[in-house]
């Protein structure tokens, strides 16, 4: 059976942490079922075991079916701004490259939203074969290696640069 895990997601301008979200996506998505029509279901199983304000009920839904059509292959990533994936186990190596990017990130003064994926299916999914790994909006820039700094910092500045063109 799988046992549920945190996954973040963003509802609104906000990411927010929801238990169960990847596994009742993950069944869907092997059940083959419409976007259109996997959306209420999942909402009802994420609202079981996580709170969801009633005046935020719609925006939740608009954000499931966005990751789901993402995880389908059916929609590119249509978050704004800079989003930083890191892939892997939750090992001391992944463990160590969110260390290594927060730091990045501090050091750049760029800021973006940090999501963990330890789901092996997902993984496979995003077309990554060993972790660590990180993927900066959709780029997968390195896995089953670490980088240095000096690597985060430059993926990291190109992205930013991209992401705001005042700059």
């Amino acid at each position: 059976m799988d046992s549920p895990t945190g996954r973040m997601i963003r509802i609104g301008t906000t990411s927010i942490g929801l238990i169960g979200l990847d596994v009742t996506i993950n069944r869907a998505l092997a059940a083959g079922i419409p976007a259109t029509e996997a959306v209420e279901p999942i909402f009802r199983a994420v609202r079981e075991r996580n709170y969801v304000p009633a005046t935020m009920a719609d925006k939740y839904r608009t954000a499931i079916e966005r990751e789901y059509r993402r995880l389908s292959g059916l929609a590119h990533d249509e978050q704004e701004g800079l989003v930083i994936r890191i892939l892997g186990s939750g090992c001391i190596s992944c463990k160590g490259l969110q260390t290594m990017v927060i730091d990045a990130m501090e050091r750049a003064g760029i800021a973006a939203d940090i999501e963990q994926i330890h789901d092996r299916d997902e993984i496979g999914r995003l077309g990554v074969t060993s972790t660590p790994a990180l993927i900066i909006n959709g780029q997968i820039k390195i896995a089953g290696i670490t980088p240095t700094l000096a690597q985060v910092e430059q993926w990291l500045q190109e992205f930013g640069s991209r992401a705001d063109p005042q700059k």
